[in-house]
């Protein structure tokens, strides 16, 4: 389930993918995915797909995670990332090891929760934890060098976009059911420049809508 040969043939899988930054694979390698899943599914932990952690969400899949956090750390500094998204806390755990200080905001509370004792777990002590609506951010931290967002809203959000520090990238999935894009917005002053990645499936990214 764990052994270092089924991580391996991960990171051969994800490199075959174009997945190029050594620190990303690195840290891929070395983050345990299958502490963020339930047991009756950690036997696939280290398989490239999503899988489901309950509440209608999902962990995201290796290669996305890889693509997100490359296309972050290849791009400028990543001193101060926000996450929109924390989810179980796995993409949280990946940024964290090529973050300064990593900000993750979750709507749904057992999720934070469990998001909290996974970071615990694994020693993490540079990323604050915040329950509520994702699509609001966290102005009063910011602005960011970074910001990713691991659930898909149909335009992006302004509030997000106005958190960037110049310079700052937003990687943020877009769309709805039938087609969603992986978008990577640069800000330079007053203007943002959006460049797509990938096609990608991600859950909605619901505004308004915080569960306890």
């Amino acid at each position: 389930m764990t052994s270092q040969r089924t991580r391996e043939r991960l990171l051969g899988r994800l490199m075959d993918q174009g997945i190029r930054n050594m620190q990303v694979l690195d840290v891929i390698r070395s983050t345990p995915r299958h502490i963020f899943l339930d047991e009756a599914l950690s036997h696939r932990a280290y398989e490239d797909v999503a899988l489901p952690i309950g509440h209608n969400q999902t962990i995201s899949q290796p290669y996305i995670v890889a693509r997100m956090t490359e296309a972050i750390v290849s791009s400028g500094s990543t001193e101060r990332v926000l996450e929109v998204g924390s989810g179980c806390g796995y993409q949280t755990a990946v940024i964290a090891r090529l973050a300064g200080k990593v900000y993750s905001v979750e709507r749904i509370k057992p999720l934070l929760d469990r998001a909290r004792a996974n970071l615990r777990t694994l020693g993490i002590r540079n990323v604050d934890l915040r329950h509520s609506d994702g699509t609001l951010g966290w102005p009063e931290k910011g602005p960011f060098d970074a910001i990713m967002t691991t659930a898909a809203p149909q335009v992006i959000p302004e509030e997000l976009l106005q958190q960037l520090a110049d310079g700052g990238r937003l990687i943020i999935p877009v769309g709805g059911d039938e087609h969603q894009e992986l978008k990577l917005v640069t800000r330079d002053g007053n203007e943002f420049h959006e460049q797509t990645l990938d096609l990608v499936r991600f859950v909605p990214l619901l505004r308004g809508q915080v569960q306890h």
